[in-house]
């Protein structure tokens, strides 16, 4: 199909490709919403236990095999339900009341080794640093709450870097449900349902259209 017959049958069924786009742009305007910011703290840390007075070799071995452990429980401790509510009782003592529900579900965790990590996503700027405070002194002064097994062994985990807040690109989600993005597939939906109509229509308005059926053309009346 040549391109100027293509612009002819938008032209002609300009109406069907107006109509999603318009229904589109209506919703979109009556359901615009701005996503909030997201902002999210990634914080490292440091696992490990004093040596338990062995022998030479093993005081070298265990304390790196328990950092292992270490490491990856606390990690597995950052996501539960348990830790939320003590960071959450430990934000009231600051003034902020954040629910356990609300924390447990902007914490990951990961863990490589004798090394844990914390990500924490939030989107109010001016909370995220007393959060990551927050957990970083439940890591380090209460783990022996959630493992009694490390108590008296000195210190299990060490933050390695300081909560510095980043704001966050808009998500994948965000950006397929942006109005520019959907009033171009309402737009595309449009010209598709023009093109449809062109082809089911039987109706003859160029002699063009004439040019597959081998009939002659005698005579044209002019507009």
């Amino acid at each position: 199909m040549e391109l100027r017959n293509m612009f002819r049958i938008v032209r002609q069924w300009w109406w069907l490709v107006a109509i999603p786009v318009v229904i589109v742009g209506v919703y979109t305007l009556l359901t615009l919403d701005h996503p909030a910011p997201q902002y999210q703290v990634v914080m490292r840390f440091a696992a490990g236990t004093e040596p338990a007075g062995l022998s030479i070799d093993y005081d070298r071995y265990y304390p790196w095999l328990a950092s292992e452990y270490v490491a990856r429980g606390l990690a597995e401790v950052a996501e539960s339900g348990s830790f939320a509510g003590a960071v959450s009782e430990r934000l009231v003592t600051q003034g902020l009341d954040v629910a356990a529900s609300a924390i447990q579900g902007r914490i990951i965790s990961d863990y490589l080794q004798s090394v844990f990590v914390i990500y924490i996503t939030w989107q109010n700027a001016d909370q995220i640093v007393p959060l990551a405070e927050a957990v970083t002194l439940e890591l380090t002064q209460n783990a022996a709450a959630y493992y009694p097994q490390i108590k008296d062994v000195g210190i299990a985990a060490r933050r390695l870097d300081a909560p510095n807040p980043m704001q966050l690109s808009p998500s994948l989600r965000a950006q397929l449900l942006s109005p520019s993005l959907k009033l171009a597939v309402a737009l595309a939906a449009g010209l598709g349902l023009a093109f449809l109509a062109h082809y089911l229509d039987p109706s003859v308005r160029e002699p063009a259209d004439l040019k597959d059926t081998g009939l002659p053309i005698l005579g044209r009346i002019p507009r």
